[in-house]
């Protein structure tokens, strides 16, 4: 199976379980064997996928600030778990082909394979949510049209996205491209880094 074919199966899985109570708390109940590239995957889009229904609700215009605040802290910390597992996921793969040799004028790609399993995460979080909207009764034809639109579209960049992603993988065990991952260095986080969380222990 292409790992592509693998992810999007994993995403749609986990997407599924998560509106099985549609319920930002829920905990998280990983099928797969702890620590295989199975089980990440099914973590990273299950973050994805509670962060997807965080940010909905901070929108809610009629939103307790004090409540948002603590979503807004919530999703901060969502951000940083994914960053760390899109990490994790590189690791990965820098493992699965720390063998190869890269050819004499090998190029380096725009972003990491793990990057752009990150998207295709969010991608199979547009496709659940439009299919939704595409089948929502109380909406009108109008609106169920364009959505229905909007799925194709969605649908057809999922498709052309795995297939980029496959090329990825061949350019990179034929040494015609090769991986260089930089690890994020996101300064609000880090209480060194961010003047303000730095200024009250000085």
């Amino acid at each position: 199976m292409a790992f592509t074919d693998l992810s999007n199966s994993i995403f749609e899985r986990s997407i599924n379980d998560y509106h099985q109570t549609d319920n930002v708390d829920s905990p998280v109940n990983n099928p797969y064997t702890e620590k295989s590239i199975e089980y990440f995957l099914y973590l990273k889009n299950w973050i994805d996928t509670v962060q997807w229904h965080l940010e909905d609700i901070i929108r809610d215009p009629d939103i307790d600030p004090s409540e948002a605040l603590l979503i807004k802290r919530r999703i901060d910390r969502s951000n940083q778990e994914r960053t760390d597992l899109v990490e994790l996921i590189d690791s990965y793969f820098l493992d699965r082909y720390k063998e190869i040799k890269a050819l004499p004028g090998a190029l380096i790609n725009t972003e990491s394979p793990a990057w752009a399993i990150d998207r295709l995460s969010i991608l199979a979080l547009k496709i659940y949510h439009m299919q939704q909207e595409a089948d929502r009764k109380n909406a009108t034809a109008e609106r169920r049209e364009q959505a229905s639109n909007k799925l194709q579209i969605l649908l057809a960049q999922r498709k052309d996205l795995s297939t980029a992603i496959e090329e990825l993988f061949e350019d990179i065990k034929t040494g015609r491209k090769y991986m260089k991952v930089y690890r994020q260095m996101k300064m609000y986080n880090d209480p060194n880094l961010n003047p303000v969380l730095y200024a009250k222990t000085q």
